[in-house]
């Protein structure tokens, strides 16, 4: 007599293959790091308008620009590495402002 267990205590869905995991992997690491690089775009931005409210020297203002030009040029490079084309829906839902556009893959001058 053959003994055979349920088919329902077999896989309940489709077996990834080894290159299919990678994929999985590979795909959820870029969205973490696409995320990463949002954040940082909010904190440059945030600092750069909270800035805006105070006095501050020519300097520090400069570097405060440099920096949040810095975070958005990341991000845009990751978002057309990963296919992302379109940038103005992410100029728009981050307000970022035309004094950092004007500065994206310029060099900071004030480190």
């Amino acid at each position: 007599m053959t003994v055979r267990p349920p088919g329902n205590f077999g896989q309940s869905g489709p077996v990834m293959s080894g290159m299919a995991t990678l994929e999985y992997e590979l795909m959820a690491e870029r969205a973490y790091a696409l995320g990463r690089h949002g954040t940082a775009v909010e904190k440059a931005i945030a600092a750069l308008k909270n800035a805006q409210s105070k006095p501050l020297d020519t300097i520090e203002r400069e570097r405060l620009l440099d920096d949040a030009s810095e975070a958005v040029w990341g991000l845009f490079v990751h978002r057309e590495t990963c296919g992302l084309r379109n940038d103005d829906e992410v100029i728009k839902d981050y307000d970022i402002p035309p004094q950092v556009l004007a500065r994206l893959g310029a060099k900071p001058r004030h480190r």
